[in-house]
């Protein structure tokens, strides 16, 4: 499938890299095909969640493990019936990262977490329990001492 998007240009996506949103997106709700695009060059780091059915739309998503290495919410089993069941083996979960023209202000929704079934490529955003995680959590000074670190 080829698709011309806004941040990477014409891509070429194949049928078998496509993540289907059983609900869609948390706000965009008819959006339920996208690909999962990042750098070949490097493992971790942004990664961008890119829409099949509007071009114009991705989503920049980050590891959670990556910002905040003890991340373990709490989601009711029924939430994720949709995708299939799920053990860590086959389980990709990223969060969504907010980008404002101030850098140093980024954050990720770490209350709202993307849980994604390797095995049949179907995913949904839940919303997790308790109050133990930001929507808006820092993550700069996180990825700047990393990439130091390096």
């Amino acid at each position: 499938m080829e698709v011309n998007t806004r941040i990477f240009g014409t891509i070429d996506i194949g049928e078998d890299k496509l993540i289907h949103f059983v609900n869609g997106i948390v706000g965009f709700p008819e959006l339920t095909k996208f690909a999962l695009i990042h750098d070949n060059e490097k493992e971790g780091g942004i990664q961008w969640l890119q829409s099949m059915q509007e071009p114009q739309f991705a989503i920049p998503v980050i590891n959670p493990l990556d910002v905040l290495e003890d991340y373990n919410p709490q989601v009711e089993d029924e939430l994720l019936k949709p995708i299939g069941g799920l053990d860590p083996e086959n389980m990709l979960v990223l969060v969504t990262v907010t980008v404002p023209s101030d850098l140093t202000k980024m954050t990720v929704n770490l209350r709202g977490p993307i849980v994604i079934n390797a095995d049949n490529k179907k995913a949904c955003q839940v919303i997790t329990e308790g109050e133990e995680y930001q929507v808006k959590f820092p993550i700069y000074e996180i990825l700047k001492s990393r990439k130091a670190g390096e």
